[in-house]
């Protein structure tokens, strides 16, 4: 690890204006940048700590569900409005990382974390998101792990986030504060593809904040789930995983949300999945159909198997959520 200045912030103006300098970096949890920075994949000549910040609380109001950036993902995960209204939250959340890193990291964090792809994280090796034009070596190489959807020639890292995947089904926004203001954001339209830009993850701009994350009002949401599939039960990003959320009426599914991860390299929502089902009964023959609509894939040399597997966790999903009331 390189050397830093570290700075402790109170206030968000503060934490701005030292935030705001090249080469500074942000500290939540560090349950990332920590990380990053023993590897020296990522080197900031100032950390700045903002564990101060007045950015916490969790609490609901005509617009949504709001819950402040520094508030813990464990905490978030036992909240009691969170579990009984929105509970593929809850599930996103306690199936990421251990209940270590779920005490330390912050919601805010857990939305910027960085790719877990090995060639990103091995500076020994080519990375356009660690170093641009320098190559994509899991394109050819171990990719087992890596996206089929929304990939270019230039990347191929998915997005690890278990909480944004459910956000996104959920058509959540954050808000982003800098020296200017404050504004909100669509996370959809928050993380951006590659393209030929794959250092560029998201519409943070340099100095900003995430301060808030706002689910809009679904009196529905309660019936919803979170899959995932992994390797191993704990403590293991996803191979693919299904946040989805379903209004049922008379037998027949008369709204829906999904989105997937571990497929795609940003949180992928599955809209052409929503738009089969939309009116159809909520039935194994109907959803099973309604998850082959999963076009655009592109798999590599070992990870063709996400194809079918996508289209099973999306059906065990919805099935899941078949049975409740």
């Amino acid at each position: 690890m390189r050397p830093y200045d570290f700075t402790v912030t109170r206030g968000v103006a503060e934490a701005l204006d030292r935030g705001g300098a090249p080469g500074a970096a942000y500290l939540a949890g560090g349950t990332t940048l920590v990380d990053l920075m023993k590897l020296e994949v990522l080197t900031p000549s100032r950390v700045v700590d903002i564990n101060r910040l007045p950015l916490t609380g969790v609490w609901t109001d005509r617009h949504g569900l709001h819950i402040a950036a520094l508030e813990r993902m464990s905490d978030v995960a036992a909240h009691p409005l969170v579990g009984a209204r929105y509970p593929v939250l809850a599930e996103a959340l306690l199936a990421s990382a251990s209940p270590q890193l779920r005490n330390m990291a912050s919601i805010g964090g857990n939305l910027l974390q960085r790719s877990r792809c090995g060639y990103f994280r091995d500076t020994a090796t080519p990375c356009n998101k660690r170093a641009p034009g320098s190559g994509c070596p899991a394109i050819a190489g171990a990719n087992r792990s890596h996206a089929i959807l929304g990939t270019s020639d230039s990347c191929v890292s998915t997005h690890p986030s278990d909480l944004a995947v459910a956000l996104v089904a959920l058509d959540a926004s954050v808000r982003l504060t800098g020296r200017g203001g404050s504004r909100d954001v669509r996370l959809d339209g928050f993380y951006r593809l590659p393209g030929t830009t794959p250092h560029l993850e998201n519409d943070l701009r340099p100095g900003e904040l995430v301060t808030e994350v706002t689910v809009p009002r679904l009196g529905w949401a309660d019936r919803s789930a979170y899959v995932k599939v992994r390797d191993r039960t704990s403590y293991e990003f996803a191979l693919v995983s299904v946040a989805a959320a379903v209004l049922v009426r008379d037998g027949v599914v008369r709204d829906v949300r999904l989105a997937a991860g571990g497929v795609g390299t940003r949180p992928w929502r599955l809209t052409a999945v929503e738009n089969a089902l939309r009116g159809r009964p909520l039935r194994l023959e109907v959803v099973e159909k309604a998850a082959a609509a999963t076009e655009g894939a592109r798999p590599l040399a070992h990870n063709a198997f996400k194809v079918p597997l996508l289209k099973r966790t999306i059906t065990r999903a919805l099935m899941k959520l078949a049975d409740r009331p």
